[in-house]
């Protein structure tokens, strides 16, 4: 589990105080096979209740996965084929079948129903689907495929292989067949996490282990922590706390001498912000605290978010718990509105302009929860998760409060400018989530908000601000909310929700392979003979490095050719990545042949392409890329092919643009020709973008300009009838854009109307860094596409072009 967070260590001295605590309070009874199954059921329910304290809600299932399927293990209940199989989806470089449902069956999907054929239970899978369309398509839209009956025969399939194929057809509904296996293995029991327990985890103590809150973000346990010591009278003088920083550990260790002698409670805070002072506290902990010399009511409580400086000591004695703050606007709202100040009724009625002041108030609560949910949602939700807090609250409910006393009209510039700019704003980096946080602040300190009663804040009936009235009625209203959200709600496509569950099967199975140890490949095949076969798969697909002086003499640099640059530029570039890969394989090979030492980076090679990763080896010389290795590896050929038929053939009348190695030298390179052409500085060109209506082909080279293909749109699709950016379709996460024509030009003279600006990133993660050349390793440029809708709609769909999906 410590490869998931450093914080989930656990000790042997732990384990065995559980399996004895187990041994006493089970059920008693005279039969010996009972009396075990007794002490069985307790211990690994205790051990789930006792781990599951200690982990994040993300991880919780997970946990309770591996319990699961390790002990059907040790009953000899699975197959550790068809379990690889579940979490890596097979490996495989192509499928040489065609899909026969290209139409709603996405090509990744296919590729793994061919490839689960091959497991013991599946056998003829894929001839079954390809031969029974319409019954799969049935299942593929069902709401809930993993209660639904599966097809024919495939309905008698249990367990990992029932898991299996809604992997295969429907991967978004996993996390929800992973709780019914549980419930089926193991009882109701464990998918049902302990909530936190403040006074259990107390109970569960002693005075010489420390206890750990293990912090998340917007997650403060002081409060409940300082209240807790109240109610066991460890008030005043009894409890001291210290926010560890620079300087304050000797402090530190002043009051823990002291109370270990008094018998009273001790709370360091932000541990993770003194790691200097880490190996101190663990010399404490292990010399200091002891039983002979320490108060059985002293306690130590350490405060932490997840750090591999943390001592591993500490964490493996101590107890830990993870107190998260409530998921979902319904529990973000009430929390606001519960908590100091607007919950103190002096404050709440202390404006001048009570009814403009109350309806501004819920409009930024709605937003501080809606910025902080819209995590959830990956990258469409924000290109990088910030960590908004209750402090970007307060202050923004502060000066509300003070703007609306002070100026007779409502400044609501001044407002924007303050909440949106700097307040949240000022933890924001990337300027397309400026863009985007400016653009949902705009729904709630807006004018339309001010004067309207009962102001809808997303499509539909449902969320709207409240009319003036007293606190309680604001309180009833929140508690009136749905539990769960609608994507709408967050300005999204009902499309987001799928992305969402897509992300959580990912997290869960990358998770899971985290944990694993290196086992067999599973079947007949040892892992050796896996790496071994598919390092010469690859090998002889792998085309000889380019000549580079034969690019050079057919394509010499020239002034009014900038393309030739471009060209030579890639080649250097693919040249580096295919050494890379051609001289680990080589050796992989070697190594296993035992002809050479395996080193620890050919050993990363080795357990990546095991589990079908692209190895780290292969990824510092490549160009960015999330695909799994089989379509890694098939995408790195077809980049390799579009540059040889360039160099064969010459410059294409359609440039894929996503097959470049660096895509913003081919733009420079279009501009460049452009500006030695027309002899206009460089500086002054842009590019306008026309949409076409060919798919993959043109007969002909533009005038100025170039075409490219090959970009993906990402919550919207392009409304080929109309010609404009239109509504996703249902199901249908991405939509491939026609071919589009880059038309350099002087930017003063473009007419920026009726347009959405659409950022385009080489992946779906969309963050990148700021690489050495000035531009960030993931964003490419933005492009201008015709809509009828205002800018807004799509800004807070987070709508973007994709040069490569993750499959």
């Amino acid at each position: 589990m410590a490869n998931i967070e450093p914080m989930y260590q656990y000790s042997l001295a732990w384990f065995l105080s559980l399996y004895q605590h187990s041994i006493s309070k089970s059920p008693k009874s005279n039969a010996v096979s009972e009396r075990i199954n007794n002490i069985v059921e307790h211990f690994t329910l205790c051990i789930y209740n006792n781990v599951c304290r200690s982990l994040f809600e993300k991880d919780k299932l997970l946990f309770s996965l591996l319990l699961t399927v390790g002990i059907l293990q040790g009953k000899g209940q699975v197959d550790d084929e068809v379990w690889r199989f579940l979490l890596t989806g097979g490996i495989a470089l192509d499928n040489p079948l065609p899909n026969p449902a290209s139409g709603w069956l996405s090509d990744k999907s296919w590729s793994e129903i061919v490839m689960a054929s091959k497991l013991p239970n599946l056998k003829e899978f894929f001839s079954h689907v390809r031969e029974n369309i319409p019954k799969w398509k049935h299942l593929y839209d069902s709401a809930k495929p993993h209660e639904d009956q599966l097809p024919d025969q495939w309905d008698r399939l249990a367990g990992l292989n029932r898991m299996v194929i809604i992997r295969c057809i429907r991967p978004d509904k996993l996390v929800p067949a992973v709780q019914d296996f549980i419930e089926q293995n193991m009882g109701q029991a464990y998918i049902e996490p302990p909530t936190f327990d403040l006074a259990g985890s107390y109970k569960d103590s002693n005075c010489c282990s420390p206890l750990i809150f293990v912090l998340s973000p917007g997650s403060d346990p002081t409060a409940v922590l300082l209240k807790f010591a109240d109610d066991l009278e460890m008030r005043g003088s009894k409890i001291q706390t210290i926010s560890l920083g620079q300087g304050q550990g000797p402090i530190a260790a002043q009051m823990i001498d002291k109370a270990i002698k008094e018998g009273s409670w001790v709370v360091l805070q932000n541990c993770h912000l003194a790691t200097s002072w880490m190996p101190t506290l663990e010399r404490i902990c292990e010399e200091v605290i002891t039983p002979e010399n320490t108060h059985p009511n002293f306690r130590l409580w350490l405060t932490s978010y997840p750090s591999d400086k943390f001592p591993i000591s500490i964490l493996q004695n101590g107890l830990k718990m993870t107190n998260e703050p409530p998921k979902g606007i319904r529990a973000n709202l009430l929390r606001s509105y519960l908590s100091h100040p607007i919950s103190d009724p002096e404050f709440f009625g202390s404006s001048k302009k009570q009814t403009i002041w109350q309806k501004l108030l819920f409009g930024l609560t709605f937003f501080h929860a809606l910025v902080q949910e819209r995590r959830n949602f990956g990258p469409l939700g924000w290109n990088i998760p910030y960590e908004f807090n209750e402090s970007d609250l307060r202050i923004s409910i502060r000066q509300i409060q003070m703007f609306l006393d002070e100026y007779d009209e409502v400044p609501l510039e001044a407002l924007t400018y303050l909440t949106g700019e700097c307040n949240y704003g000022g933890r924001v980096t990337d300027d397309k989530d400026r863009r985007l946080l400016l653009s949902l602040l705009s729904t709630f300190y807006s004018w339309e908000l001010i004067e309207q009663d009962c102001y809808h804040l997303c499509e539909g009936d449902g969320y709207y601000v409240p009319a003036h009235g007293p606190y309680q009625m604001y309180v009833n209203y929140i508690r009136s909310l749905p539990i769960c959200a609608d994507p709408c709600v967050f300005g999204l496509h009902s499309n987001a929700d799928i992305t969402k569950d897509n992300q959580e099967t990912n997290q869960l199975l990358e998770g899971i392979l985290l944990t694993l140890p290196r086992q067999s490949g599973g079947g007949a095949k040892s892992p050796q003979e896996v790496v071994e076969e598919l390092s010469e798969d690859i090998l002889s697909k792998l085309r000889a490095d380019f000549d580079i002086q034969v690019v050079m003499d057919k394509y010499p640099v020239m002034y009014e050719e900038s393309m030739n640059t471009v060209l030579r530029q890639e080649v250097i570039r693919f040249n580096r990545l295919t050494e890379v890969v051609r001289d680990s394989l080589a050796n992989i090979c070697k190594a296993l042949k035992g002809q050479i030492v395996m080193s620890s980076e050919l050993e990363n090679v080795f357990n990546s392409m095991l589990v079908g990763k692209v190895p780290a080896m292969w990824a510092a010389k490549s160009y960015p890329s999330l695909k799994p290795l089989g379509s890694y590896v098939t995408d790195l050929l077809s980049r390799l092919q579009f540059l040889q038929n360039w160099i064969d053939d010459g410059p294409p009348s359609v440039f894929w643009l996503s097959g470049f190695y660096f895509t913003q030298s081919f733009l420079t390179g279009v501009s460049q020709n452009f500006a030695r052409k027309y002899t206009i500085p460089i500086d002054y060109i842009g590019f306008e973008f026309e949409v076409t209506k060919e798919e993959t082909h043109m007969e002909e080279k533009p005038k100025d300009g170039a075409y490219v293909r090959g970009l993906f749109l990402e919550g919207a699709r392009w409304d080929r009838q109309n010609m404009v950016i239109g509504e996703s379709s249902p199901k249908i996460l991405f939509d491939s854009l026609p071919i589009i024509k880059l038309k350099p030009g002087e930017m003063d003279k473009f007419q920026h109307e009726n347009i959405y600006l659409c950022p385009v990133y080489k992946t779906s993660a969309r963050r990148g860094t700021l690489s050495t050349t000035g531009h960030s390793t993931n964003y490419v440029l933005s492009i201008e596409l015709p809509s009828d809708k205002p800018q807004k709609h799509w800004i807070n769909r987070g709508v973007a072009c994709l040069c490569q999906l993750d499959d």
